[in-house]
């Protein structure tokens, strides 16, 4: 073989190799970029439901502890929802929901997605039933915003990832310790899933 002939069979093989090299990390870029889509696609509905949970709370609360994490929710995930859309905005260049991400791979009753809400409109006592449907919610935001940080891309995603973390880990201790001392232990689901 001639050195003109081998050195170009070489600049080939080298050509492949960086080409290869790209198209790899541009795929595990593009995983990263579909579990942020993920995220905020699934957390979007995650923070509706909790909000319709909390709305109904504000009218039933019978502890003025209860309304005001009712409160709360409503504005700090309002504001996420409003936070989220805009990710996706930037992201996809189209709304949550015109663009099939896929999942994150939690099933339902992992995210705290299973419980019938309507059922507190009738539930007795009302902030015990309000807790053992709302720590599980929490749960599961926490489970989602752990995947997001662990496979995700997006610095402003992943920002507000921690972000749901710190404050719904505050809010499953909080209602834990006021559910011990109103009704003499805490929630049957638990309290913060433990990392990993």
């Amino acid at each position: 073989m001639s050195k003109k002939l081998l050195g170009g069979v070489i600049a080939v093989v080298i050509a492949l190799i960086v080409v290869g090299s790209l198209v790899l990390s541009g795929g595990e870029d593009a995983n990263a970029t579909e579990t942020d889509g993920a995220f905020v696609t699934e957390m979007v509905p995650h923070h509706e439901s909790a909000i319709e949970m909390a709305e109904i709370a504000i009218e039933r609360a019978e502890h003025p502890e209860i309304e005001a994490l009712a409160m709360s929710i409503t504005a700090s995930q309002g504001d996420e929802i409003t936070e989220l859309e805009a990710i996706h905005k930037r992201l996809f260049d189209a709304p949550v929901g015109e663009v099939d991400h896929g999942t994150l791979g939690l099933a339902e009753h992992e995210m705290g997605m299973s419980a019938d809400l309507s059922s507190l409109e009738s539930a007795k006592p009302f902030d015990r039933a309000f807790i053992d449907m709302m720590v599980p919610h929490h749960q599961g935001a926490i489970l989602m915003a752990r995947v997001e940080l662990e496979k995700g891309s997006d610095d402003e995603a992943q920002a507000l990832a921690e972000q749901i973390i710190e404050a719904q880990t505050t809010e499953i201790e909080e209602m834990n310790e006021w559910r011990t001392e109103w009704y003499g232990e805490p929630s049957p689901a638990g309290g913060v899933p433990s990392d990993g």
